[in-house]
Formats: C-alpha cells, structure tokens, sequence
C-alpha cells in the first residue's frame, strides 16, 4: 500500500466516522420509556454507582425476563448524571436470541449500502476497533448497552470488550454470566411498589375502573403476581374495567388452584416466562431439574440435599453430588431459581452444607406446573397431590386403574402415615418425608417400606422416627438414610445390630440436628458397609465410642464429619483402627481441646482434614510425625457469619 492509499483510508474513515456520528444517534438511541414506573428509583442509584466505578469496564444487569431491566436501562440513559458523563455517545443495542455479530455492528455503526459490507465478524470488530478511538479523541466517554443478551453469548460479549479508557459496557439479561465480574442483580418489586404498580395498571388510581375492589381481594392478586412487574401489569390490564364477578372469579379461581399462567389474560406473560426455558441439547437436564422444583410446596426452602438424593436417582448423577450442585449453579445463574449457600465450606470441591437450600419464584414454580400439565395425566413425567383430609384429586380416582407412568411423585398431605399405595410403588427408588411444621411429627405405616425392594436413598426430615429402628423394615438396596431435625428417641440408640443385616448395603448415614441424641448408637458401629457417616449440629452428644471392638465393624468408613457436636471433647482412643478413612470433618467441635490419641498415628489413609483453627493445631502435632508422602491436608473452615438462612423470597 502506497502512501496515497494510506492517505486516502483514513480519509475514508473519518467520512464514514462523520456520517456515524450524525446516524448512530438515532438508530442506536435508547428508547423512551413511556410506561408507568415505579420502584426503580433505588436500583437506578445503585446501578449508576457501581456503573461508574473506574475499575467497571463492563457490568451485567441480570434478572429473570419481565421484572423490568431495559426499563432500568432506558432510565440510566435519561439521567441527567449520566447524561452529563457520557453525552452523545451512547449506544442502545437490542440483542436476538441467535445474535448476528456483523448485523449488530452494522447498527451500532449505521452502515448502510453506499459502505463496504464487512467481510467477516473479523473484519466488524476490527471495523469498530478503529473507529471508537476516534470517538474518544477527545476524552469523551463511551456507554454500550447490549439489551436481553442470553444464555452462551459469553464469547459476543469478549468481543465488544475493548481496552480503551472511558469505555463502558452495559449488559442486560436473564443469566448472570459468572465468567465477568461485576453484576448487578435487580430484584422483583416490594410489596408497597407491587400495589401501586398494579392499582395503576387495574384503574384503581384514579377511580376510572367500573368496580373497586377490597383491600384483602388485591392483596391476594398482588400477591400471586410475585412483584414482577410484567406480571402486575398483564394481570391488571385484564382486570380494567371489568365487573365484581370477573374480579372475585379471578380471585376464587387463584384460591382453588388455578394458576396465574391458566386464567385468560394476555399470552405475553405465558411467552416470556417460557422462553427463559429454551435449552440447547446437552443441556435439557437443567430444563428437566428446573421442572422437577416445582414438585415442591409454595413458599418453602428445597434443601439442597433433597434434591442431591433426587436428582441422583431420576438423572443417575454421580454420588456425591458435584454434578447436581453445579445444575443448580447454573440454573441459579439464569435466575430460574436462588440457590442459597449459608456458608462457605472449606471441604473439598462439590461439598455443600446441609442448611443450603433453593428458592423458587412461585411463578416460576406455577410456570413448571403448567409445562406439566400439558400432558395426559397417565403420561406425565411429575405428578403432584394434594390430599386435604379425606379428599382425593378426581383425576385420581379416574385413573387408579390406569399405570401411572410418572418418574417423580410429590404428595402433600395433613396426615402423618405413609399413604397405603405406597406399598406397591416397588420401583421407587427415594423417598423424602417432609413436615413442614414447627414441631416433629411421628410417620405412621412406617412398615410399607419393607415392600420397596429397590428404595436406595431416604431423607426424613423433622420427623419422630422410633418405629423404624424399633424394628427395622428388610431394605436390601437401601444405600443412604438421612435424618434432618428428627426426633430420634430411645429406640434408635438401642436399636438392634441386626439392622446390619435388615440394611446390608447402607452405605451413608446423615444426622443433622437432632438434638435428643446424646449417646453414640452402638448398632453403628456393625454396619460393616457403611462409608460415610455424618452426625453434624447434634449439641447434646458427649463422645464418640471408646473400644476397639466398637471401632473395627467401621472398616470400611471413608469419611467421618462431626462439626459443630459442641459437647464432643475427644477423639476415640483407638481412632486408628478406621483404616479406610480418608477425610474428617470436625469444624466447631468446642471442646475438642484434648490432644488427639496417639493412634492417629496409624490412619495413614487420612488425607483430608476440615476444621476450624484451633483444632488445625493439634493435628498439626501429629503432622510432624508422618511421612511426606502420607502428609495431611488440613483446610481451615473460616468463620462465615451471614444471614443468607434468613432468606425466605426468591
């Protein structure tokens, strides 16, 4: 290239910079928001705020589809604060679903035919590259929005990921792209917001609507809305105007069952909730686990180690769990559902704590049902009944003499016994018994389990279980018991060894606040097959047992997790003897203060071990004493002290 052709690109570069500068403006300009706004103001603030950090070159506003992102946006942009900054020069660009990344540069940059096409997406980005510069020559910021960018669109966001000063990327979507590091997650509307918005949406401002309602009847259709605004809206457009009786049969409709999703309003609701479920291939598991949370009752937490047991029978995941906790991840990162993490364990990778759960917007939970619904009840993949007294679904008295074909089952229920049918469910393979009231309550028809010849895993949780070690139902595969908030009761200490023989394949045994457990149950100790044992958060629990003849039946014990048992002041004396264990988790053990036993000394498959500084001290002592290639890891669990169990709204 000749010093005249040189000359005459650059040339045509700031012709074409001049014709951008005078056409971006108003095919890139941020649309105006014309709808009512309310509860934004506070998100506004703190977008602009972290927005304009200098170590933010691009920020990711992230919230689930219809809670109101590109109206945040369109208000960023007419702020007078950001106006200041950032002038003219910024850029509003809608992203599609399957973005074209020379189409969106062509936008961005005006181009029309009387200009070279580009030859590739190289040659767009390059394109944009050169000219961006120019546009700053001046010191002059730039703001990028990319609008309702989705799910795997990381590598179009690189892209546009210039190192230019007073260059800013603003990115909204419904997945929270962990790979960047600055988001910001907008929440759906308060309670006072989500009345106002819908009052306005319904006419009840200003007095145009034929009807006006009570108090309580809005609360409830508030209520079902779940402080997305799109859903406020929807709901009290198709509300306008109409008489008392529609209202109070939207009302009656809503309390008997009916979805928000299955009344006649607005299909634009139904469609954006839907959308946010479109998988690829390989990733239709996640569409499938989303699915499966909607089996659980409204407004409740999901324990992460239900869903563990579940998801490893129904999707054969691996045992301990790493493939379900990054599902849930994910499927946290699409703000389908908020997986809550009450502390950061300092185990090894995959570990969770028991109190970590997920919640689920309800209606993301109503969207689930619905997908459901969609099918023949006998062709159905879930299948949820409730059953209030006496009352059985009619559904199901028409189809008892039909197979039932469902992969998962969720029965709720105010009766404390096992439901008869139960008994010739011989392929179930979980069972998970929750309560949901304040205090234990004891399950009855305990014994139908003995009629389960391939259940592997059950999870009880805040239930009195002193039937089931009192005499013990044959579960030959049974695999994993965990028992959550349980009474335990005399029978389960002084139960038989011969549940050894009842449970011949347990392998995982998980008591977790259980408070009336004060003694070590012996029969523990002659459960040969058993691997992991975890008695975590039970206070009154004094010690752990004594003699070698206790300790020889674990011998196939692998992990062994005592945290936070505050009475425990000492290992077992002959400790040594679990010639299999691998790792030891004694985080918040208080008066463990006793140097630990000399047989320590003979774990030499002991590689792990998770606890809190003060105990790391005493096994630092034995550390000096091993070999190197039997040397122990020894994490240290740091304090976490947050409020995230608090948490009950998604």
């Amino acid at each position: 290239m000749n010093v005249l052709e040189s000359v005459k690109g650059v040339k045509d570069i700031r012709e074409r910079l001049s014709l951008t500068r005078l056409n971006s403006v108003a095919s890139c300009v941020v649309p105006r928001f014309r709808d009512f706004v309310i509860g934004l103001d506070v998100p506004l603030m703190e977008l602009k705020i972290q927005l304009l950090k200098v170590e933010v070159s691009m920020l990711v506003l992230t919230a689930p589809g219809g809670c109101g992102k590109t109206t945040l946006v369109k208000m960023l942009d007419h702020d007078d604060h950001i106006k200041g900054i950032f002038k003219e020069n910024i850029f509003f660009v809608p992203v599609s679903k399957t973005p074209n990344l020379k189409v969106i540069i062509q936008k961005l940059l005006d181009k029309d035919d009387r200009l070279p096409a580009f030859q590739s997406d190289e040659d767009a980005i390059d394109q944009l590259e050169q000219m961006l510069p120019v546009l700053v020559k001046k010191n002059k910021p730039i703001l990028l929005i990319l609008d309702d960018v989705w799910s795997g669109s990381e590598s179009l966001l690189k892209k546009f990921a210039f190192r230019l000063p007073n260059y800013k990327i603003l990115v909204t979507s419904r997945t929270a792209f962990p790979r960047f590091s600055f988001t910001y997650k907008l929440k759906p509307l308060n309670d006072d917001d989500a009345m106002e918005l819908f009052r306005h949406s319904a006419g009840l401002q200003d007095g145009s609507s034929s009807y006006i309602p009570d108090g309580e009847m809005v609360k409830k259709i508030v209520k079902g809305c779940g402080g997305f605004p799109l859903a406020l809206k929807v709901v009290g457009k198709s509300l306008f105007g109409k008489s008392a009786v529609t209202w109070h049969l939207r009302v009656a409709k809503w309390s008997h069952g009916f979805s928000i999703l299955d009344t006649d309003i607005d299909s634009d609701l139904l469609e954006c909730l839907q959308s946010s479920l479109e998988f690829k291939g390989h990733e239709m598991i996640l569409r499938e686990c989303f699915m499966d949370l909607g089996s659980f009752p409204e407004d409740q937490k999901i324990p992460v180690a239900a869903l563990i047991d579940m998801w490893s029978e129904l999707y054969e995941l691996v045992e301990d769990g790493i493939h379900v906790i990054a599902n849930l991840h994910e499927i946290n990162t699409r703000n389908l559902a908020n997986l809550v993490v009450t502390r950061q364990d300092a185990g090894l990778v995959g570990s969770y704590s028991n109190e970590d759960f997920v919640l689920q917007h309800d209606l993301f939970r109503e969207l689930a049902i619905h997908q459901c619904s969609q099918e023949p009840i006998e062709q159905r993949k879930r299948l949820i009944v409730d059953i209030s007294g006496n009352n059985i679904p009619k559904w199901w008295m028409e189809q008892r003499l039909q197979p039932i074909n469902a992969q998962l089952l969720s029965i709720s229920t105010e009766n404390y016994c096992l439901p008869g049918f139960v008994e010739k469910m011989d392929k179930l393979k979980a069972l998970i018994v929750t309560n949901y009231g304040f205090f234990p309550a004891e399950l009855g028809n305990i014994q139908l389990l003995g009629s389960l010849p391939n259940l592997k895993r059950i999870r009880l949780q805040k239930v009195s279980i002193p039937s089931i070690f009192k005499t013990p139902p044959p579960l030959g595969d049974l695999e994993k018991i965990s028992l959550f908030m349980c009474n335990i009761g005399q029978n389960f200490r002084d139960c038989s060894i011969e549940i050894s023989n009842a449970w011949s394949n347990l392998m995982e045994i998980i008591i977790d606040y259980c408070n009336d457990l004060v003694e070590f149950p012996t029969w523990l100790c002659y459960t040969v097959s058993l691997k992991k044992l975890s008695i975590t958060n039970c206070h009154k629990l004094s010690a752990l047992p004594i003699e070698i003849r206790e300790l020889t039946g674990l011998e196939n014990l692998r992990i062994l997790d005592i945290s936070d048992c505050l009475s425990i002041s000492k290992l077992p004396k002959h400790i040594g003897e679990l010639h299999n264990l691998n790792e030891i988790h004694m985080t918040g053990c208080l008066r463990l203060c006793n140097p630990l036993p000399p047989s320590t000394m003979d774990l030499e498959k002991l590689k792990h071990v998770v606890c809190d500084k003060e105990r790391a001290k005493l096994w630092e002592a034995i550390q000096e004493f091993r070999m190197d290639d039997t040397r122990i890891e020894i994490k240290i669990a740091e304090k976490d002290i947050n409020l995230n169990w608090l948490a009950n709204r998604f």
